[in-house]
């Protein structure tokens, strides 16, 4: 199961200025490493595979409707049990990834998990293997049953793609070695240090630092960023090397046909639709990133930008913190504008350690809302360092947490949304936070800041993204030709950032290192597309809103609590949209164009 990060007693909470940052509190998963209930649950876990295993296996094809319902509920069981504890271990180590312990800890965790549910890997291939009349069958008639049939469509995709049992047991215990290499990725990204005007900082406070005012100070954080990744760029090498190989013999042994099938198999999502979505930005880039930087550069007074401007504030931009209080009241106050049911549920986040949220020394970069399962609720982890754009952040992954809190009813087989509507809820509470924010504006200096930043904001989640997916696509077509050097993929880094970038930008020497700390490459390839899907699919969702509030957030909150149970086209139809079309993701993209516009006649 996927993870993240953990409770450190000994790092200060807060930061200069921010106020008490909260941190997490894991009891609710369970008190320590050594809880009497946790050995409790690795003893129930082992038992509860074995007998699954020695109840079910060859079986499948003679079970009636009942007993496969029985069948699914034990199943669901073992999963939220394995569930708990992963996300125990995975929290803590994320919290202190440089802590031999925690990773001892989460390394033995998964170790064991993957020793116990080795033998359920029967479930998934004799499923697949029901005849069409049989599996049809089987779910009609039985309502208990039918709601997790989308479950079993979606598993039974898979089904042309399928090994023999026994090299699908043995690439289930070979998982534990690729979980490997994205340990070293995190540790070795958690464990660099960077040396700025004389401070010593990790990679979320130096890439921090180019957003800061100060122009002479975002260079030396580049340059640094650019040293530091030159000197362990053998390792990232390395590690993407392996992972993408690893990918390739997979992909080949199962017959997929692109490296991003997997992907757009299990997010749901046609590979045509990808398409369309990646074409259409693409197409955008002029009249998007091109047009909005060239805005930029004249308003930085510039002749051509460095990279380190790429995030730089606005001249006309005071630099003010946010503090932890401030940036709740305003993420609350816009999400209980929307509907108070949202705050409800967003509440608990900041009231019972759901959130951890300073910066701290080994603690995992970036920000995410892991689910854990659907009997406890979601974590949110942040790196606050009291910047708008943080408060954006927290928006954003308490969208992802309001979404798994509502879509937690559907249980453990069922509550897990594909990638590509998973970014819906948090991007969605991103444009309540930004709206709410922009109609508060007491100038036009302040609007004009509003929109500038959102707009970077949409560029950085749209036009970055789908680059980044360019480079992926790239990068793993090279591999198939034999090992890459780090010049290699530098190389391809740098194919698609002039292009998506556009003319307005020099890059400095050692830019072309800056892929060596993106996450999502080494943790879950082809991720990317889905921030893209995500916000487009937003954009024309809040679009409808505009057009038709009455009745909106009913159904928006229908949509959430689906999760997973049913298709992008069935989720998107109440509200008349349809991602398959190609004009939808136009439709999407011109809100950014809009913005733009904006910009332009303010001038």
């Amino acid at each position: 199961m996927t993870l993240r990060p953990v409770f450190d007693a000994n790092a200060t909470a807060g930061g200069k200025g921010l106020g008490d940052l909260p941190e997490w509190d894991l009891t609710d998963l369970y008190a320590s490493p050594d809880a009497p209930e946790l050995k409790r649950d690795l003893d129930w876990l082992e038992e509860a595979c074995r007998s699954f295993a020695a109840d079910y296996e060859g079986k499948l094809e003679t079970l009636d409707s009942a007993s496969f319902l029985t069948l699914v509920q034990r199943n669901e069981r073992i999963s939220a049990v394995a569930g708990r504890i992963m996300s125990f271990a995975g929290l803590r180590y994320y919290q202190l990834t440089t802590d031999a312990e925690r990773a001892k800890f989460l390394s033995d965790c998964q170790e064991k998990i993957t020793n116990y549910t080795t033998p359920l890997v029967f479930f998934s291939l004799e499923a697949n293997r029901l005849g069409d009349d049989h599996y049809e069958a089987l779910f009609t008639g039985n309502p208990d049953l039918a709601r997790y049939k989308r479950a079993f469509d979606r598993m039974r995709a898979m089904k042309p793609y399928q090994l023999s049992d026994e090299l699908e047991k043995f690439l289930h215990d070979l998982g534990v070695v690729g979980d490997a290499w994205e340990r070293l990725f995190d540790e070795t990204i958690a464990g660099l240090t960077f040396d700025v005007d004389g401070e010593e900082l990790n990679i979320e406070g130096t890439l921090n630092l180019l957003t800061d005012q100060d122009r002479t100070k975002r260079e030396a954080a580049a340059r640094e960023l650019a040293s530091v990744f030159a000197d362990n760029v053998r390792t990232f090498a390395r590690v993407h090397n392996t992972q993408t190989k690893e990918k390739e013999i997979l992909d080949r042994w199962r017959g997929m046909p692109t490296a991003q099938s997997g992907r757009h198999l299990s997010n749901d999502v046609e590979p045509e639709v990808v398409e369309a979505l990646r074409n259409a930005v693409v197409a955008a880039y002029p009249r998007l990133s091109h047009r909005y930087y060239e805005l930029k550069r004249k308003w930085l007074g510039l002749d051509v930008m460095q990279v380190w401007d790429r995030n730089a504030p606005l001249p006309m931009e005071t630099e003010r913190v946010v503090d932890w209080d401030e940036a709740r009241e305003m993420v609350m106050t816009a999400y209980n504008a929307f509907d108070p049911r949202m705050g409800e549920i967003a509440t608990p986040f900041f009231d019972k350690g759901w959130i951890d949220a300073g910066v701290k020394p080994g603690k995992a970069p970036g920000a995410f809302a892991h689910p854990t399962v659907t009997d406890v609720h979601p974590y949110v982890m942040l790196n606050y360092l009291g910047k708008p754009r943080d408060v954006m952040t927290l928006a954003h992954e308490l969208g992802h947490g309001v979404h798994q809190v509502l879509a937690a009813d559907q249980g453990e087989m069922l509550s897990s949304t594909p990638l590509t509507l998973a970014e819906t809820a948090s991007v969605f509470g991103e444009m309540l936070t930004f709206q709410k924010m922009l109609e508060n504006a007491k100038s036009d200096k302040e609007r004009k800041v509003l929109l500038a930043g959102k707009v970077e904001d949409m560029i950085n989640t749209v036009v970055r993204q789908i680059a980044f997916y360019d480079f992926e696509c790239k990068l793993h077509e090279a591999r198939r030709g034999g090992e890459l050097t780090p010049d290699d993929i530098n190389a391809l880094w740098m194919s698609v950032q002039a292009e998506s970038l556009g003319g307005a930008f020099e890059f400095m020497e050692g830019y072309e290192t800056f892929w060596c700390y993106i996450p999502h490459f080494v943790h879950s390839p082809f991720y990317v597309y889905a921030y893209a899907f995500g916000d487009g699919l937003v954009n024309a969702l809040y679009a409808a809103y505009q057009e038709a509030p009455e009745g909106f957030q009913d159904k928006y909150f229908d949509m959430l609590k689906a999760g997973g149970s049913k298709h992008h086209k069935d989720l998107l139809a109440p509200f008349g949209l349809d991602a398959s079309d190609p004009k939808f993701w136009d439709k999407g993209l011109s809100m950014i164009e809009g913005f733009i516009e904006e910009l332009e006649a303010m001038e």
